[in-house]
């Protein structure tokens, strides 16, 4: 099996147990985080069980209501929120709620039709508080690189913005014609101060340019590249489509890339092994030279792609 095909998961190939997208670590080589993501009509739910996992539940397109138990039922409700979510993942940044581990989550489609990701991490310690509701006009706004590398990161779940034990989350938006993800960078070792192991998963959406009608025939389309290092190697290049899933164990990753005519979404969840929740990466040498083009070049004029900043 060749390594795109290990890591990729296309639409229907992960679904599982009323899920559309189902990712965790019954998959091989895969032990930190997870995902699951379903479209649900007015009034369907679907559950997460309590284990050693916290979540986070983020709204792709419309509103949730999210119900969180601590530990057996007999324990209570801990949280019990109604997310506004949003038209669709390019409309802006969402609130979302986060639930710590030994809590079980139920999401309920508000106002259907829904579409709901729970991200989710393994957690060594139950954080307190068990249950945070983060409200969208509290989610940073991050513009990111310059010029055809411009694109817009809402970090929700990142440390800072998230009180967690492990899981680190976001969404970038790159308008069409752009670069994401680049230069390519990787965090899979253990440096204290340079770099923190994660794996990481991205989640994809895509949509005609500035959300216009498709064109007839049109095929909204993206790609991801992962490759490796000497002594690690990788060798992934993904063509992705909405509800398409890359599994990122190790290796440098980037670019990822929005062609002409389309705008790419991606849902980012990242844990890793190490005691020090934080996102610290490196760039691969051979290109990282690119981030110091970035101070004589604008950032693209469409971002942010969902309105304020």
């Amino acid at each position: 099996m060749s390594d795109t095909a290990r890591w990729t998961r296309p639409l229907g190939s992960a679904s599982a147990d009323g899920w559309d997208v189902v990712i965790d670590d019954g998959i091989d080589g895969w032990a930190r985080t997870s995902l699951r993501v379903v479209s649900l009509e007015a009034g369907e739910s679907r559950t997460v069980h309590a284990e050693e996992w916290e979540h986070v539940v983020v709204p792709l397109s419309g509103s949730v209501a999210v119900v969180a138990v601590a530990g057996d039922a007999s324990d209570g409700v801990v949280g019990d929120v109604v997310l506004a979510g949003r038209a669709s993942v390019f409309a802006g940044a969402t609130d979302v709620a986060y639930a710590a581990r030994d809590t079980a989550l139920t999401v309920t489609a508000h106002e259907g039709p829904v579409r709901v990701a729970v991200c989710g991490a393994r957690a060594a310690e139950r954080h307190t508080p068990p249950f945070r509701h983060v409200a969208a006009a509290d989610v940073p706004v991050e513009l990111r690189g310059a010029g055809v590398a411009s694109r817009e990161v809402r970090n929700f779940g990142t440390p800072g913005v998230l009180d967690a034990d492990s899981i680190i989350a976001c969404e970038v938006v790159t308008p069409a014609g752009n670069w994401s993800s680049y230069p390519p960078h990787k965090h899979d070792e253990e440096r204290p101060g340079v770099e923190t192991q994660l794996e990481e998963i991205y989640y994809f959406e895509v949509q005609h340019e500035g959300g216009a009608a498709s064109a007839d025939g049109a095929d909204p389309v993206g790609y991801q590249r992962v490759y490796g290092t000497s002594e690690r190697p990788i060798d992934v290049l993904a063509e992705v489509r909405s509800g398409d899933v890359v599994l990122v164990p190790h290796g440098w990753h980037g670019p990822a890339m929005a062609p002409p005519g389309y705008d790419l979404y991606y849902l980012n969840v990242m844990a890793g092994p190490g005691t020090e929740r934080a996102w610290l990466i490196c760039d691969d040498p051979a290109h990282g030279w690119v981030r110091d083009t970035w101070s004589t070049q604008q950032v693209d004029p469409r971002l942010p792609l969902g309105g304020t900043r």
